[in-house]
């Protein structure tokens, strides 16, 4: 599959490409049936932020690694967000609040685009991507105990299908489990966070083709 071309990376050109998306087909994780052992109940809502950051040397998408000792995706690169408590009003208030929770990310520097369908996780969540523009600017202030850092990487790096690589791992129980990676510098993007980039790459690859 051919990369995103950068003409379409522009913060004008994601703008248009999430007001108006096009028809595109969700793809889901390589084992979509598969959940882990103790994971198979009714998926947990979550909701996560797609920070892209609007740079001078082009958009950044935002991520975080999680620290090492959480229980869920620990040590995992992901995308700022949780779970959907009850007091949040939306999906996008969720994602919102977590963010700025998890990162000190302020939600006047954000200008959510749209959500994407829900993505479902073998440790058992559905999570709703929202998409953002995210202005330059901005002071973060990590939550040491959830996150371990925050770095960015270059849209169009994850935008380009040569970069995302395809593994397989074998469960406790014999099975194999195949997932995408997206190695980048000392960082290792993998799980539902990789799902989720793959997903924005068929939206805004298919975002501006004629209809």
């Amino acid at each position: 599959m051919p990369p995103v071309p950068t003409s379409l990376l522009t913060p004008d050109s994601l703008r248009g490409t999430l007001s108006q998306p096009s028809t595109w087909t969700l793809e889901l994780s390589r084992d979509n049936d598969l959940r882990y052992p103790g994971r198979e109940g009714a998926p947990v809502p979550a909701a996560v932020l797609i920070p892209l950051v609007t740079r001078d040397n082009g958009v950044h998408i935002m991520l975080t690694q999680r620290a090492a000792h959480l229980h869920d995706h620990a040590g995992q690169i992901s995308f700022p967000g949780g779970r959907i408590e009850t007091s949040d009003s939306t999906p996008v208030a969720a994602a919102l609040r977590e963010a700025q929770e998890e990162t000190g990310l302020p939600s006047n520097h954000v200008e959510v685009l749209g959500s994407m369908p829900p993505y479902l996780t073998a440790t058992g969540f559905s999570i709703i991507p929202v998409v953002s523009l995210v202005r330059p600017g901005f002071q973060l202030a990590p939550d040491a105990f959830e996150v371990a850092e925050v770095f960015e990487v270059p849209l169009s790096f994850l935008m380009d299908p040569a970069n995302h690589r395809l593994y397989e791992a074998r469960l406790d129980d014999g099975r194999v489990r195949q997932y995408y990676g997206m190695p980048y510098g000392k960082h290792f993007i993998w799980g539902a966070t990789a799902g989720m980039l793959r997903n924005l790459y068929h939206l805004l690859r298919h975002g501006f083709t004629p209809r």
